[in-house]
């Protein structure tokens, strides 16, 4: 698979410290954010003067366009679309903005965040997490799980997984955002998230179906039955832990500044 080499530069450049000045040195520039992300809400805290576009990936088009001066994205992201070897060789990542986590995100109550975090638990055991996430170059950036769960309580009338399992399909809310979700050569979602998911699929029993949304609007999606689970690279912030029924964390990562290489 041709991106997954540059994949495995995540790992590497997770585990790298930062040698530029502080964000202070930035604050005349103008900033591409995706609408509704972690970088949207960075570039706010710090009084970014910003550009709202639908995915990272436009943000980091801005910036090789030359329409933004600099783009605030994931980390993750940044290890995989720049820098030698990637779809963006010119560009290169400065400050580190933030210390974040990964979460998947289930409507208010659902016990499927609490099924999901048991197959989390079983597959970090096993070795199947690390695995899959060594496919995608993310090894370094997991977080340790706890222990499986061994109650086995009834499924509530209104439970989550009843529900899935009666419908017969998990339907994944995503956007194209490599190296967690993005199609390959055929035209098939893969990438950490979307492999993961689709462990959980098999679990329950059920097909996998993903589902592109705008990220603005993923609570909406999820509260309308529209889509199942928001598993996307989500960060778990306050917000999304208000508004969701939220996953452990499974995967450390950071708003980083974006910026063409000199």
């Amino acid at each position: 698979m041709k991106k997954k080499l540059a994949y495995v530069l995540c790992g590497t450049m997770l585990l790298a410290s930062l040698s530029f000045a502080g964000v202070s040195a930035n604050e005349d520039l103008t900033y591409a954010v995706e609408a509704g992300s972690a970088g949207e809400a960075a570039a706010q805290d710090n009084g970014f003067t910003y550009n709202s576009v639908a995915s990272q990936a436009d943000a980091l088009m801005e910036v090789a366009s030359g329409t933004s001066d600099a783009a605030i994205i994931d980390l993750l992201m940044a290890g995989a679309m720049i820098g030698e070897g990637t779809s963006y060789p010119d560009l290169t990542h400065t400050d580190e903005l933030t210390e974040e986590e990964y979460g998947v995100g289930c409507r208010k109550g659902s016990d499927l965040a609490a099924y999901i975090n048991n197959v989390f638990a079983e597959s970090y055991a096993d070795g199947t997490m690390e695995e899959i996430a060594t496919t995608y170059g993310v090894q370094e950036a997991l977080v340790e799980q706890p222990e499986a769960s061994e109650e086995t309580a009834e499924a509530a009338e209104d439970s989550d997984v009843a529900y899935i399992q009666d419908k017969g399909s998990l339907i994944v809310g995503i956007t194209d955002f490599a190296p967690m979700d993005y199609k390959d050569d055929n035209g098939d979602w893969i990438g950490f998230d979307a492999d993961m998911a689709k462990l959980v699929a098999e679990k329950l029993g059920v097909e996998v179906e993903f589902v592109e949304i705008d990220w603005d609007n993923k609570i909406m999606e999820l509260d309308a039955k529209n889509i199942d689970v928001v598993w996307n690279g989500m960060t778990l912030t306050d917000e999304v832990k208000s508004s969701m029924e939220c996953t452990n964390a499974y995967c450390n990562n950071a708003q980083v500044i974006v910026v063409p290489a000199e």
